[in-house]
């Protein structure tokens, strides 16, 4: 049961990092970038703070929602949303951003002095700041949004000021990344626009939640042609980098500021998979149910060749962007399930791929860093003599992705087989041979690809260029990743807290049998 705010905590929670970030490029003229790097910290952690506490009060773990900030007789009411469908994404979100910006000083730092050394000459830090918690405060806003106007809004907010960090503070051709990155992203988000505005216009409504019965408009769009449904759909199969649409993805992820990554990796195209199901499914029963098998095999086809085209990569931030592609196939297929068990998954997955990826995408800022500029993983090697406590915080990542104890992993992934397995059966033997084959496959190229990096990079003898290295401990980098992969851990041994809400919710929601 949804329980209407007296007060809109969660909209002044996202509009204040949002707003007070634009201080940012005059406060970096006074502050220096660890202090910058706290007080976008403080900004973040405010989004962090309030889902957490509302989610945890149990008389609001149903769902919580602030009263109407906006409402026009055609664009409906907008208002925000914390429930357990959006819990996951708004936990997962809010953790990683508020990290990452302490991790940004020392790396942000390093970049900039490299690209002054390069004879560039980026904007200041306090500009990379302001641009960075404007992308954060947009994703959480993103997941609480309640009206499809509202959505696309914020989905805008948080395309512009990545596409600047690209542009601005990224690696290699980091202009032709960024406007990929940007035409890419647009032309998903340009169909999803479309199908929003005839939806809108036929069903008098942009409102996924009605604020006067507190209730979704579960099958709205039952009625309308399944190229409305398909329109949104395919819009937020770009934005996830499905296979086939993919193309963007390992550019702009690989090219980007390494913190940028962390966030563009594992949060920003996540958020697409719950839309998948706040937007398509619900407002589309129906329709989302007549293409879900066309969606499981397209899931099985992005697991398979993201991991594949990992383990053909020798720079190791790309090899992570392909990795993603493969982890949202995961997402996908629990999705396409529309099984409680599956679906289930799939949102848990959304945090194991936060926690994970960040985790690892830091892993690679701090190696660039510690190793100047060193992203081949063909010049790497023995690495784990030399930094010790990075090489054990890399294999935690990579046990995120795979799947085992004691991460996150292993729920989310349980979850998204058993759902898938039931699926499956209901399909009939030869697809439940086929899709055990694939699912197989599939883990097989998560393990591989993670464990012959791990090799390559920490184990074996150390290159001749690196021998004199010196042995490093802790630093303010391997800190804030240790940081990130303990809550990861945490949350491997109390997943209830997020799983048994979902089960709640998506059992009245979802069809009975697969």
């Amino acid at each position: 049961m949804i329980t209407q705010l007296s007060f809109p905590i969660l909209l002044i929670s996202v509009l204040m990092p949002l707003l007070l970030s634009i201080s940012f490029p005059f406060l970096g003229r006074r502050l220096k970038p660890k202090k910058l790097a706290i007080v976008s910290f403080i900004l973040l952690l405010v989004p962090l703070v309030t889902i957490t506490s509302i989610f945890m009060t149990p008389t609001l773990r149903g769902g919580a929602v602030d009263p109407p900030f906006f409402s026009h007789p055609f664009a409906g009411s907008f208002s925000m949303l914390l429930d357990p469908l959006s819990a996951p994404f708004a936990f997962g979100i809010g953790l990683v951003t508020a990290l990452v910006a302490l991790y940004s000083a020392s790396y942000m730092k390093h970049r900039i002095e490299e690209m002054e050394h390069e004879g560039l000459t980026p904007p200041s830090i306090g500009t990379y700041f302001m641009l960075y918690t404007m992308f954060s405060a947009a994703m959480m806003g993103l997941v609480l949004s309640t009206n499809l106007i509202e959505f696309y809004i914020f989905l805008e907010l948080a395309l512009l000021p990545s596409f600047f960090l690209i542009i601005w503070y990224g690696y290699g051709n980091r202009i032709r990344t960024a406007i990929m990155y940007l035409l890419w992203t647009h032309i998903g988000g340009l169909l999803f626009l479309l199908g929003v505005l005839a939806f809108g216009s036929s069903t008098g409504t942009f409102d996924i939640l009605n604020m006067q019965t507190l209730t979704f408009n579960v099958g709205l769009g039952a009625n309308l042609p399944i190229v409305v449904m398909l329109m949104i759909t395919i819009g937020l199969l770009i934005k996830m980098a499905v296979f086939g649409v993919h193309i963007w993805l390992p550019y702009a992820h690989a090219e980007a500021p390494t913190p940028v990554s962390a966030l563009l990796s594992p949060a920003l195209i996540g958020i697409s998979g719950y839309a998948l199901i706040r937007i398509s499914y619900i407002l589309f029963t129906t329709q989302f149910q007549e293409i879900s098998t066309i969606l499981l095999g397209l899931a099985l086809l992005t697991m398979i060749y993201g991991g594949l085209m990992a383990l053909a990569q020798d720079d190791f931030k790309r090899l992570l962007a392909y990795s993603s592609i493969s982890q949202m196939g995961y997402i996908l297929l629990g999705i396409s399930t529309l099984t409680i068990n599956g679906v289930t998954g799939g949102m848990l997955h959304f945090m194991t791929h936060a926690i994970g990826k960040s985790v690892l995408f830091m892993v690679a800022g701090s190696l660039i860093v510690q190793f100047r500029g060193l992203r081949s993983i063909g010049k790497m090697g023995g690495l784990a003599s030399k930094v010790p406590i990075t090489a054990t915080l890399t294999l935690i990542g990579f046990l995120f992705l795979v799947g085992i104890p004691p991460t996150l992993g292993l729920w989310s992934k349980l979850y998204i087989i058993v759902g898938t397995l039931d699926k499956a059966m209901a399909m009939g033997t030869i697809a439940l041979v086929l899709i055990s084959i694939c699912l197989v496959v599939g883990a097989g190229m998560t393990a591989a690809y993670s464990f012959f990096t791990l090799k390559r990079i920490f184990l074996g003898r150390t290159p001749r260029a690196l021998a004199g290295e010196s042995v490093r401990g802790w630093s303010n980098l391997t800190a804030v990743i240790a940081l990130v992969a303990i809550v990861g851990v945490a949350l491997f041994l109390y997943p209830a807290v997020f799983i048994d809400p979902l089960k709640d919710f998506l059992g009245p929601l979802l069809p009975s049998t697969p």
